[in-house]
């Protein structure tokens, strides 16, 4: 009998103690809906899992069907009360009525929350803006991708609402105009990520209002905005720790531009995809200043030659790994091993962005 007592007792102790602990360790590695799948098992399974606060930081609706009803059903539990990241990039039926009841029945479960991507969700407008940033005052990270229904208004909410913000993402929001880009460079000093790909209203002045008043930006892209001139190019130099920037497309950047680019020492990685004025000058010039380049394209620019290839290797020789020299006609062919001998760290020589 006292031998079954100690295995009973050491049954118990695997099933109360080892078995819930490699169940967190496990479950940590799953997808949210593999997680979700899981609570549906057992009543046991269900509240062991739903007992792990750090489980539930994350609510992934992407690419759901009914993602609005689905998202106010989620939030309302108390799982999700300490919610920080919330993905419905492209998700499908989520609108701006939505948003206005989880700020009037959930205001108090989204206070935690950082992280939030509405990337492709084209039913939201400034009045959904309005309402999820209210109820999302410690917000870190925006992005609406492809919304071509937000305006100057809604960035005026997100900017009155959340004051900690430090990655925002733009990209493809055409209605967005320089109000919008003064209103981030008077509210966010420690911006640090900026997305305005095909924000096609910004001119020179937005963007130099982002220059002066963003000067922790680590990466700005920039890509197919063809209005720009040097007159904000050259304030880039701003920019001290500046890594990243993608200026595709920048129709309008000359040598002179480029040059004072140049001056940004920490950039790691630049797209010059189609800045069809760029010569050797201006190439040199990045050669000389950007001494830590690790990405650099060059794709379509006709007016660079030999020259600037020579001198990144002198310079940069033993830190790119990317290049893109493609339709640079003025640049010999050259053979995977001939480049290697210019560039010995060099993993991907042929790239279109």
């Amino acid at each position: 009998m006292e031998g079954e007592d100690v295995e009973a007792a050491e049954e118990g102790t695997w099933s109360r103690e080892t078995i819930p602990k490699v169940l967190k360790i496990v479950s940590s590695r799953l997808s949210q809906r593999d997680l979700i799948s899981l609570l549906l098992v057992s009543p046991w399974l269900n509240g062991t899992l739903v007992s792990y606060p750090s489980l539930w930081l994350l609510l992934d609706l992407r690419e759901m069907n009914n993602a609005g009803n689905r998202l106010i059903a989620a939030i309302s539990l108390p799982r999700y009360r300490h919610v920080k990241q919330i993905n419905l990039e492209f998700a499908q039926d989520i609108e701006d009525k939505h948003l206005e009841l989880i700020k009037n029945k959930c205001l108090d479960s989204l206070q935690n929350l950082e992280f939030l991507n509405l990337n492709g969700c084209q039913k939201i407008s400034d009045k959904g803006i309005e309402a999820i940033t209210s109820a999302c005052p410690n917000l870190k990270v925006f992005s609406i991708y492809w919304n071509v229904r937000v305006t100057d208004i809604g960035i005026a909410h997100l900017v009155k609402n959340c004051k900690h913000i430090v990655d925002l993402n733009f990209s493809g929001c055409k209605n967005l105009s320089d109000k919008s880009l003064q209103l981030v460079a008077q509210n966010y000093p420690e911006l640090e990520l900026l997305n305005l790909t095909r924000c096609v209203k910004l001119t020179d002045s937005g963007l130099q209002q982002i220059l002066h008043g963003c000067p922790c930006l680590h990466s700005l892209n920039l890509y197919a905005l063809s209005s720009f001139t040097d007159e904000a190019y050259k304030r880039i130099s701003l920019l001290s720790q500046l890594k990243f920037l993608d200026l595709c497309g920048g129709q309008n950047l000359s040598d002179e531009g480029l040059s004072c680019i140049a001056r940004c020492k920490s950039l790691l990685s630049l797209n010059l995809t189609w800045c069809v004025r760029i010569t050797d000058v201006g190439v040199i010039a990045v050669a000389q200043g950007c001494t830590s380049l690790e990405f650099l394209s060059l794709f379509g620019i006709v007016g660079v030659t030999d020259k600037c290839l020579e001198s990144l290797s002198r310079t940069c020789s033993n830190t790119i790994t990317t290049l893109d020299v493609n339709g640079c006609i003025g640049i010999k062919k050259r053979s995977r091993d001939e480049l290697l001998q210019l560039f010995p760290k060099l993993q991907c020589f042929k790239v279109h962005s």
